[in-house]
């Protein structure tokens, strides 16, 4: 008999599922080896940065959770997230080769961040019916 999945099981394993799609591995095998994975789009990055210049992006990310999110993902590529003096807090600069952000980098990030975005809806609802009342749905509309 299978033990459920924790929703935290849950969203973790669908993490895993998206970081081997864009890693693109093919086995069971080749997702738990995530660290070569990773190197091998390090190099490809890299070879990228060889062939195509590298570009400076800026990113607008409204809340804290998403730049934590976003700058995770690029460090995770060896890419180094930063910000200008009197920029805001929610800018993000990032060099890359544009292929990479627009074909790898954004299409992840957008990928987890709803994954993400789902499991903290869903367990705020909870903890909302729960803790505090058994409505948590939004305000409603007036004409």
């Amino acid at each position: 008999m299978a033990i459920p999945m924790t929703p935290e099981e849950q969203l973790r394993e669908k993490l895993r599922k998206i970081r081997a799609l864009y890693e693109g591995a093919k086995t069971a095998g080749e997702r738990q080896a995530a660290a070569a994975a990773i190197e091998r789009l390090r190099k490809a990055l890299a070879e990228m940065e060889n062939v195509e210049r590298a570009i400076e992006m800026q990113f607008t990310l409204p809340d804290r959770w998403q730049r934590r999110l976003f700058t995770a993902l690029c460090r995770r590529y060896g890419l180094e997230p930063f910000r200008y003096k009197r920029q805001r807090y929610t800018t993000v600069m990032v060099r890359a080769p544009r292929s990479f952000i627009e074909g790898t980098l954004w299409p992840e990030y957008l990928d987890i961040k709803d994954a993400l975005d789902e499991y903290l809806l869903e367990a705020t609802d909870r903890i909302i019916r729960e803790e505090v009342y058994r409505q948590a749905e939004e305000a409603s509309e007036r004409p």
